[in-house]
């Protein structure tokens, strides 16, 4: 398994990262036990998750149970030391988390505890912002996009107050280094010029949306990830599922994140399924596994920190751990080249 240095930190991660966002609503604890003994076992040692997690559907009552289940996990095997393990910290606007409170400096120590405290461990080696209290353009926003209500002075304010707060958890020990989510080149370079003025941690990673049909990062973020070294940490690199063709021609298979949000997040497009259906047809031609093209053509990215990807069966897991030693040549890498320029943006 190749390691990745993230960001500017001395932490090393995995090029692949295991997805937690299922486990306690379409996975039991066993199951996610499982995952991760798996996934160990493979070389992987990072863990992605966050305190609103489970999804499918978000609620009330299921909030805090994928770190609870993580939590377990650390207690029965008493394996802290072999996982790199990253949550984050809940924005603006979800009313089940803190009554939709936006991220401030006493949310920030609140939230820290909490996640310590589910997950029963007393240190968090990445802790992220799930997305910036000034808004995203990310899932399906990019379209009506309009950052002109956002107020400058007030966003730098905050960031000032959230890595202040963050650097007096550094030195508690229980962080050790800070990333964002659905962030803007501009939002994170703000973050860095902060941090490198007044000092908190240095932004080490950005977890967006990545994959063969959501390429937002490609041009503004790459040239940002590469200039100031902060790693991409893709999610959704199968587009929730897309990419493996299991939903071509209208299937829609039972327990299958489609059929319990019908939309995919806004990406059953029409033209999305013909995009996926390039995608399938050059996996064909070479004789390659859809999921495992589309994982291994992400560890082609020059920025590309760690591929995040979940699994509901142990079949599954074992499909996408199939990515790991697969290195796509380049009769392969034209062909998606040439099916990105006829299939671009399709959602």
């Amino acid at each position: 398994m190749k390691m990745n240095r993230l960001g500017r930190t001395s932490i090393e991660v995995s090029e692949f990262c295991l997805g937690s966002m299922t486990w306690g609503t379409q996975n039991v604890a066993e199951d996610a036990h499982d995952q991760i003994d798996r996934a160990l076992d493979a070389g992987i040692n990072f863990i992605d998750t966050a305190e609103m997690y489970p999804v499918n559907p978000v609620s009330a009552e299921t909030i805090g149970r994928t770190e609870r289940i993580i939590g377990l996990w650390f207690e029965r095997d008493m394996r802290r030391e072999d996982v790199v393990l990253a949550t984050k910290h809940s924005g603006e606007g979800l009313a089940v988390v803190r009554d939709g409170a936006p991220i401030t400096a006493q949310t920030i120590p609140e939230a820290i505890e909490g996640s310590l405290r589910r997950l029963k461990t007393d240190y968090i080696d990445l802790y992220q912002f799930h997305w910036p209290n000034r808004g995203s353009y990310m899932f399906r926003k990019n379209w009506s996009y309009d950052p002109s209500s956002q107020l400058m002075l007030d966003t730098k304010a905050h960031m000032e107050e959230a890595l202040g707060a963050l650097e007096d958890e550094v030195k508690r020990g229980t962080i050790r280094s800070f990333g964002l989510s659905n962030e803007s080149a501009w939002g994170t370079t703000k973050w860095l010029e902060v941090a490198e003025r007044s000092g908190g941690p240095r932004v080490a990673s950005v977890q967006n949306e990545y994959s063969l049909l959501c390429r937002l990062y490609d041009t503004d973020m790459a040239e940002m990830s590469i200039q100031e070294d902060v790693s991409l940490l893709a999610f959704s690199p199968l587009a929730a599922g897309l990419l493996t063709g299991k939903y071509q021609d209208g299937a829609v298979p039972e327990k299958s994140r489609m059929s319990l949000n019908g939309d995919l997040g806004g990406r059953k497009t029409d033209r999305a399924f013909e995009a996926v259906q390039a995608y399938l047809d050059i996996a064909d031609r070479h004789g390659l596994d859809p999921a495992q093209m589309a994982l291994a053509w992400c560890r082609t990215r020059p920025f590309m920190g760690s591929i995040i990807f979940g699994a509901t069966t142990l079949e599954q897991l074992e499909t996408c751990l199939g990515a790991i030693d697969l290195d796509l040549d380049e009769t392969v890498l034209d062909d998606i080249a040439a099916a990105h320029k006829q299939h671009p943006m399709p959602y």
